[in-house]
């Protein structure tokens, strides 16, 4: 989860983005991350640490989003640069969103491993 290489299919991929998500929006409610902008301000420069440290949850999210998102790609037999197509205004992620999340991906090996949904078999 925490590397490039490989693949996952689309099962693995939405439960660990879902679980991600979960995760974050607990974080955020117990920690109170909801209230990161008070007015004209961040929360931060009132030096609150409760809220310092919901700015340290994201990035290892952003990080776990980005490896699945590349992995996913990757099923689809494309290179993960691909994941720069969230950066497109409005269709971007719409394309994202169908191609990693709906798509199946390739059927057998493929150039970046063998198929998530048909390991080889063990002799």
């Amino acid at each position: 989860m925490f590397r490039f290489d490989g693949r996952v299919s689309r099962a693995p991929y939405w439960l660990a983005l879902l679980a991600v998500l979960l995760v974050d929006s607990i974080t955020f409610g117990i920690v109170g991350g909801f209230e990161l902008f008070d007015g004209d301000t961040l929360a931060i420069e009132r030096k609150d640490p409760s809220r310092l440290w919901a700015l340290l949850v994201v990035p290892p999210s952003l990080w776990i989003g980005l490896v699945l998102s590349v992995k996913r790609w990757h099923d689809r037999n494309k290179s993960g640069r691909w994941v720069l197509i969230n950066l497109v205004p409005v269709v971007g992620w719409l394309w994202h969103l169908i191609e990693c999340g709906f798509l199946r991906g390739t059927i057998g090996p493929n150039r970046f491993g063998q198929d998530p949904l048909r390991p080889r078999a063990i002799a």
